[in-house]
């Protein structure tokens, strides 16, 4: 791969909802290929802290649309709130091919700070969305409280958390539109 379409893969990375993708399932096994572009995350110590829950089946996923959907209502008990927020939060998951529950489990010998785990985590994510970018399959990572509290619907083992959800689909050919301010004004040269 050269540099230019190693720049062309990051910078056409985008944040695509599921209400932008068409009901196409993503093979399991191209689910496994894009967890081990994960695995290959840059990891200090090799920890290799990052843990997948997968909602592949329609089934899974409708157990985590009911289970969302529960939270939010518990949430919202006794207030007012747009419907439309919570018909979305139970949506997400069923116009999904597949959502994974990003987790972290924290080295036990606790050798390492935190936040570089949390950083190898999130670099894990990086490398499924870039491989998702490659295959034209639309991806989100989204951190609702619901599930960042789902410890024991997720069932975590000591020492896990999760940190987020990462919605996949076969996207619509939607042109999705990003800038980013000129890195020379985040940039000071030593």
């Amino acid at each position: 791969m050269t540099f230019e379409e190693t720049k062309e893969l990051i910078t056409s990375r985008r944040s695509v909802y599921p209400h932008n993708y068409i009901e196409r399932p993503i093979d399991k096994e191209l689910i496994f290929q894009l967890l081990e572009l994960g695995n290959w995350a840059p990891t200090h110590r090799k920890t290799e802290p990052w843990r997948f829950k997968v909602f592949h089946s329609e089934s899974s996923r409708l157990m985590l649309s009911n289970y969302l959907g529960e939270s939010f209502l518990k949430a919202n008990e006794g207030k007012e709130y747009p419907e439309i927020k919570y018909k979305k939060t139970v949506e997400k998951p069923m116009t999904s091919a597949c959502v994974l529950a990003i987790c972290m489990k924290r080295d036990e010998e606790v050798r390492i700070p935190e936040w570089e785990e949390i950083a190898a985590v999130a670099c894990a994510v990086q490398n499924i969305w870039l491989g998702c970018t490659s295959l034209g399959i639309g991806s989100y990572w989204s951190t609702p409280s619901a599930i960042i509290n789902a410890t024991d619907f997720l069932q975590l083992e000591e020492g896990e958390k999760c940190m987020g959800l990462f919605y996949m689909g076969y996207k619509n050919e939607i042109a999705v539109l990003s800038t980013r301010n000129p890195v020379e004004e985040k940039t000071t040269f030593m």
